[in-house]
């Protein structure tokens, strides 16, 4: 008979006794997977969105610089690494399914997505209302925090709920990311985008079901990401008609945000209606 504890040790190792011995005592909770290298991808690329947003827009607007092309293209690029961790995001629960996971994987995805989907578009909020001229700063930081209690609060009940397969409750945090940056690049009004804000912050907390990108919405989701990287960079890059399509982009971006908790509702109360229905009938059927 075969160890299984030895012949897993043996396919990480290969043939070399002394690294396989090695695997063998290395606890099975520190090897990490593709899966996780992907979702590695992504924390990374939330980090570096910080980054971008710091350098190329907050402190030169410290310093009294006046190159918005600088803060354009800083913006562009901070947006496209969210989409980017997006990317690996979707990928990672792909791999994990296809391949395998290690016991860590779910710790790991959390982590992750609340450094690239809950502290990176709140930063984002929060330089946001520092260099919009008519924005009131601590406002904004109190939005900033709206947005990164909502991701904590998602991604914790996401642990601790079991929800029917195939859905999630409450707006996906990558989704609720993309469509707060996509409420701030639309530049409208100080009020109505704080109103915005913490409406999709009230729908990643909320028990409106989402449902989860698998094959067709999946290759339809990373069609999108896709498409919205190229207007971030037409529009960085100030191309003839790059900021009409970044605004396009944006504005139908917030459109699905607003538009699926409506279908989401409607499904819900239709469902509803046809148990009520059935259960009439039932007691119909069972009177003399």
């Amino acid at each position: 008979m075969i160890d299984p504890d030895t012949r897993a040790a043996d396919w990480v190792a290969g043939t070399d006794p002394e690294a396989a011995d090695e695997a063998e005592e290395m606890p099975l909770s520190l090897r990490l997977s593709i899966a996780d290298a992907l979702t590695l991808g992504n924390a990374t690329c939330g980090f570096m969105a910080v980054y971008f947003t710091t350098t190329g827009i907050l402190i030169p607007h410290l310093t009294g610089s006046t190159e918005t092309g600088m803060a354009r293209n800083s913006a562009a690029t901070a947006v496209i690494l969210m989409l980017a961790a997006a990317i690996f995001d979707l990928f990672d629960g792909i791999v994990a399914r296809k391949l395998r996971s290690s016991p860590m994987g779910a710790e790991l995805d959390n982590l992750s997505d609340l450094i690239s989907f809950g502290l990176a578009p709140a930063y984002f909020v929060l330089v946001y209302g520092m260099v919009t001229p008519g924005a009131q700063q601590k406002v904004s930081a109190v939005a900033a925090i709206v947005v990164l209690l909502a991701v904590v609060l998602r991604l914790a009940r996401f642990s601790c709920v079991t929800m029917k397969d195939g859905m999630f409750q409450g707006m996906p945090s990558p989704f609720g990311a993309l469509t707060v940056v996509s409420i701030v690049l639309l530049e409208l009004p100080f009020i109505p985008t704080l109103l915005a804000i913490i409406g999709v912050a009230w729908l990643m907390v909320s028990r409106v079901e989402y449902p989860k990108p698998r094959g067709i919405l999946a290759v339809a989701m990373l069609s999108w990401i896709v498409g919205a990287m190229g207007m971030l960079a037409a529009w960085a890059f100030d191309a003839p008609g790059g900021a009409f399509l970044l605004q396009a982009g944006c504005a139908l971006q917030v459109v699905m945000g607003a538009v699926i908790p409506l279908f989401a509702t409607a499904r819900r109360v239709n469902t509803f209606r046809g148990n009520r229905r059935e259960s009439r009938e039932a007691r119909a059927a069972q009177l003399p």
